[in-house]
């Protein structure tokens, strides 16, 4: 996900995609203990979309508050 294509979202559906994200994370952990872990390049890409949906959902706050 880019970061264009998250500033499209609205507020509900960020938190719903960081919700989303942080499952998907977990799932990956639990993937790896088990050893049916296909793409561990997954991890990287999983933690960047979280981060960038994070940042974008703390921006939005902060210029709500000012």
């Amino acid at each position: 996900m880019k970061a264009a294509e998250v500033k499209k979202l609205r507020d509900d559906e960020i938190t719903a995609e960081a919700k989303r994200l942080r499952k998907q994370l977990f799932d990956l952990r639990a993937q790896t203990v088990t050893e049916k872990t296909k793409d561990s390049s997954q991890f990287k890409k999983t933690r960047k979309d979280l981060a960038r949906v994070l940042t974008e959902r703390s921006t939005r706050m902060k210029k709500a508050t000012k």
